[in-house]
C-alpha cells in the first residue's frame, strides 16, 4: 500500500519536483547532443480502450514538455489481458527482447492492470535492469512483494464505497444500482472487489452485476430499468458474448437509451454521457506519472523514488445531466463543481449587456424627467385654467355690472305691469259683479310680465355660473341671441340699434356656451360704448354668423370711431384698454377663450369707419 500521512505526502511532492526541475537543469546542456531516450509503453487491451488510451496521450503530451532530450516512444498492447490466456505471452516477451536487440529500451511504462500484470509476470525475462514505471493502475494489482529495485508505481487508490455513497446522496430515493461490466479477467476481479466492499449497502439498495450479459441485453435492460435507478459504469472491455469494446461508443450508446443516469469513477469517462461524483484525475496522475518518468530517464534510481496513490479528487458534475435527469445542486456534496454550465446572457454578452443597460438608465432618467416635467406642466395648465375661469368670472361679473342700469330698467318694465294688473284686478274683485273675463286677462297679462323677468334674470344667472371648460354641440344662432336679448336693453337705454344678420342654415359648433357668449358680451358692450353720443351719426351694430368652407364666422361690427391702426396689434394684449375706466382684461379673456375653442380672433375696420371684430371657430 502506498497511502501515506498528508504531510509527508507534501513533503515527497514537493521534493520530487525539485529534483526533477535540477535534473532537467543538469541535462540540458548535454540535451542537444545525447541520442534519444527509447520509452516502451504497454497498453492493456489495446490503444483505444478507455481509460488508458487518454492516460498514454495526457503522458506522452506531459514528457513531450518536460523532457530535456528527444523522445522515442513506442507503444504496444497486451491483447492477450482480453482472454486472459497466458500463452500468447512468452513469443511476445521474446519479440520485443529481439526488437530492442543489444540496447535495451531506457524505460518502460505499463498502462493499466492488465499491463501491469504482463510485466510482473515477466519481469526476470523483460529487461530486468531497465526502470519499470507501473501507472494509470490501482493499487490493488500491483503486487509488492513482486517489485524489484528497478520498479516504481504512480498508482491510484479507487475507493468503491465512496462511489455508491456518492449516488445514494445525489439520488436518495434510489432502489437499484446496476453496475454495467465485461468478462474479462481484470473485470471479474472488479466484480468480486464491488461485490464485497458494497455488502454493506444491500440494506439501503438493491445492486446488481450485468458482467454475464451481453452489450446488446445490457442496453435493452439500460432502457427498461424502474423508476429510482441508477446505472455504475467502471468501464466495458470484453462483453459475455466476448466482443471487445474499445473508444468511448458503448458508453455513448448506453447513455442514448438508458432510464436512469449514469455514474463512473473517472474523468475520462467524463465527456457528457455521465452525471459526475468523485474521480480520478487523469491530469493529475499524468502530471505524476511524467514527473517520475523524467527522474528515471535521467538516472535516478526507482527504488528510492516514492510516490503516494493519486486518489479522488474534489467531486465534479456535469450540469447538463443535472438537468436530463432533474437532480437539484442542493443535493451534491458541499464543496462539488458544477461543469458545463449554459454560460447567462450577461455571460455572452457582458459589454452589450452593460451598454443597453447604461442606455435604459439613461432613457429611464430621461423618462423619468419628462414625466416630472410633465406632471409640473399639467399642474400648471390645471392651475392657469383655474385662474383663467377665474379671471372669466371677474370679468363677467364686471361686464353685468356695465350691464346693470339697463337691466334694472328691463326688470321694472315687467315688475310695474305686474304690480298694476294685481291692483287694478284687487279693484275689480271689490265690485258686486266682478268682470271675471277681465280679471282672467289681467291673470294672463301678469304671468306673461312674470315670465318675461324670469327670462332677464335666468339669462343673466347663466352668464354669471362659475363653472370649467364644458364642451358640447351648440346652436350658434340661439347662442348668439341670447346674448343679444341680454344686452338689447342697454343698447336700447343708448339709443343704439342691434341688427342681426344671420345664415339662413342653422350652424352648429363644439364649445361652451356660457364662454362663447362671454367672447360676444365684451364685443357688444365694448361697441356700445364706442358709439358716439353727437346725435348725428348712425348707431348701430350689426352681428353677422355664416359659414366660411369648414369654419363659423361670427362678426360684430359697430359704426363708431374705429380704433386706431397703431392700436390694432395691442388691443388683444393684457391690460390694454382705449377706455379711461377699463381694466384691459376683456379682448385678452376673449382671444384665450377663442383659441380654446381652436379658432382664432381678430380686428378690421368697418367699411362704415368703425370696428369690425371677427370670430372663426371649427364648424361641427
Amino acid at each position: 500500500m502506498y497511502k501515506l500521512p498528508a504531510l509527508r505526502t507534501l513533503g515527497t511532492r514537493v521534493a520530487a519536483s525539485c529534483l526533477v526541475a535540477l535534473t532537467i537543469l543538469s541535462a540540458a546542456a548535454a540535451g542537444a547532443a545525447a541520442d534519444p531516450k527509447q520509452v516502451l509503453v504497454l497498453n492493456s487491451f489495446g490503444r483505444q480502450f478507455r481509460p488508458w488510451s487518454e492516460y498514454a496521450k495526457s503522458i506522452r503530451s506531459e514528457l513531450a514538455e518536460l523532457a530535456p532530450w528527444p523522445l522515442d516512444i513506442t507503444s504496444y498492447s497486451i491483447v492477450s489481458a482480453r482472454s486472459g490466456s497466458e500463452d500468447p505471452e512468452i513469443p511476445f516477451v521474446e519479440y520485443l527482447k529481439a526488437y530492442y536487440g543489444d540496447k535495451p529500451p531506457d524505460l518502460v511504462v505499463a498502462m493499466g492492470a492488465p499491463a501491469a500484470i504482463f510485466a510482473q509476470r515477466h519481469r526476470e525475462r523483460l529487461f530486468a535492469a531497465t526502470p519499470l514505471l507501473f501507472t494509470a493502475v490501482d493499487q490493488r494489482f500491483v503486487k509488492q512483494s513482486a517489485l524489484t529495485t528497478n520498479d516504481t508505481a504512480v498508482a491510484v487508490d479507487i475507493e468503491i464505497r465512496p462511489l455508491f455513497d456518492n449516488i445514494l446522496k445525489v439520488l436518495p430515493d434510489t432502489k437499484l444500482i446496476a453496475v454495467v461490466s465485461g468478462d474479462s479477467p481484470s473485470e471479474r476481479f472488479w466484480v468480486a472487489q464491488l461485490q464485497k466492499d458494497l455488502k454493506p449497502l444491500e440494506s439501503k439498495t438493491q445492486i446488481t452485476f450485468w458482467n454475464d450479459l451481453s452489450f446488446d441485453e445490457m442496453l435493452k435492460r439500460a432502457a427498461a430499468l424502474p423508476k429510482h435507478s441508477a446505472l455504475f459504469w467502471p468501464q466495458l472491455r470484453v462483453d459475455a458474448a466476448g466482443v471487445v469494446h474499445e473508444g468511448n461508443r458503448s458508453l455513448e450508446q448506453l447513455s442514448a437509451v438508458t432510464s436512469a443516469p449514469i455514474f463512473s469513477y473517472d474523468d475520462t469517462f467524463f465527456t457528457g454521457d455521465t452525471v459526475g461524483g468523485p474521480m480520478l484525475s487523469m491530469s493529475e496522475v499524468s502530471r505524476s506519472a511524467a514527473t517520475v518518468a523524467i527522474r528515471l530517464l535521467s538516472g535516478e534510481k526507482p527504488a528510492a523514488i516514492e510516490t503516494p496513490p493519486v486518489g479522488f479528487a474534489t467531486p465534479r458534475y456535469d450540469s447538463r445531466q443535472l438537468r436530463r435527469w432533474n437532480i437539484s445542486e442542493s443535493n451534491l456534496p458541499a464543496n462539488s463543481e458544477v461543469l458545463f454550465k449554459e454560460p447567462s446572457l450577461l455571460e455572452k454578452y457582458p459589454t452589450e449587456i452593460a451598454l443597453v443597460t447604461a442606455a435604459l438608465i439613461v432613457q429611464a432618467s430621461l423618462i423619468s424627467g419628462l414625466l416630472y416635467e410633465r406632471r409640473r406642466r399639467r399642474i400648471a395648465e390645471a392651475d392657469s385654467r383655474q385662474r383663467f375661469t377665474e379671471l372669466a368670472h371677474i370679468n363677467r361679473r364686471a361686464t353685468a355690472g356695465e350691464l346693470s342700469s339697463s337691466l334694472a330698467h328691463e326688470l321694472s318694465q315687467p315688475l310695474a305691469a305686474i304690480l298694476t294688473n294685481a291692483e287694478t284686478a284687487e279693484l275689480l274683485l271689490k265690485t258686486n259683479c266682478p268682470d271675471l273675463k277681465e280679471i282672467n286677462q289681467i291673470l294672463v297679462d301678469i304671468r306673461r310680465d312674470d315670465h318675461r323677468a324670469s327670462e332677464v334674470l335666468l339669462r343673466l344667472r347663466q352668464l354669471l355660473r362659475k363653472q370649467p371648460l364644458k364642451p358640447t354641440s351648440l346652436d350658434l344662432h340661439e347662442t348668439v341671441r341670447q346674448v343679444l336679448e341680454i344686452t338689447a336693453p342697454m343698447a336700447r337705454q343708448h339709443g343704439i340699434d342691434i341688427r342681426e344678420d344671420f345664415s339662413s342654415v342653422p350652424i352648429y359648433v363644439q364649445g361652451d356656451a356660457v364662454q362663447l357668449q362671454q367672447v360676444l358680451l365684451n364685443l357688444i358692450v365694448n361697441a356700445i360704448d364706442a358709439m358716439p353720443r353727437d346725435g348725428e351719426t348712425v348707431r348701430e351694430i350689426v352681428v353677422r354668423s355664416y359659414f366660411l368652407r369648414d369654419s363659423a364666422e361670427i362678426s360684430v361690427a359697430d359704426s363708431g370711431h374705429g380704433i386706431a391702426s397703431d392700436l390694432m396689434d395691442k388691443v388683444f394684449d393684457p391690460f390694454f384698454s382705449t377706455k379711461p375706466e377699463g381694466m384691459g382684461i376683456g379682448l385678452s379673456i376673449a382671444r384665450t377663450i377663442v383659441i380654446a375653442h381652436g379658432g382664432r380672433i381678430w380686428l378690421e375696420q368697418s367699411a362704415r369707419g368703425g370696428a369690425d371684430f371677427h370670430i372663426r371657430l371649427p364648424a361641427g
